[in-house]
């Protein structure tokens, strides 16, 4: 039985983008969604870009309201959003397990494109280790 996912975040931009896409990676049996709180217009391109460098693209991701996802039923509903300026959204749908797993957002990095895609790759790659760790431990054990 496939599980479902909703990652979480503000914008819906950025990390909780990466996140679906390392997700879907991993195991294309999963359903894995993702929203935020306030939606940005668009997936940040630098998201786009870092993501492409490895192999997954999520440019036909685009950002959605987590409203549009209450109703509905998760095995889990995991936050990803640590920034102190933030507010990370709380889900009152029907759950199975809440998880936090939070991320700096690289949005907010400054300093030079060089820099700032930097700031990009190391989030990334944050991202793709925390959730393969999640997976191996939550998914992959309850699938065998």
């Amino acid at each position: 039985m496939s599980k479902r996912i909703l990652i979480l975040c503000t914008g819906n931009s950025c990390r909780s983008q990466m996140a679906e896409g390392f997700l879907k990676s991993f195991d294309s049996a999963l359903e894995v969604f993702s929203a935020g709180t306030n939606p940005a217009p668009r997936i940040s391109s630098r998201a786009i870009l870092v993501m492409k460098e490895i192999g997954i693209d999520i440019s036909d991701g685009y950002p959605k309201a987590v409203d549009q996802f209450i109703g509905k039923s998760f095995d889990y509903v995991i936050t990803v959003c640590d920034h102190a300026n933030e507010t990370c959204p709380v889900f009152t749908g029907k759950v199975g397990t809440r998880l936090h797993i939070g991320f700096d957002d690289p949005v907010m990095a400054t300093g030079t494109e060089k820099e700032i895609l930097q700031t990009y790759r190391r989030v990334r790659d944050e991202i793709r280790e925390q959730f393969n760790k999640f997976y191996s431990s939550k998914i992959h054990t309850s699938a065998s």
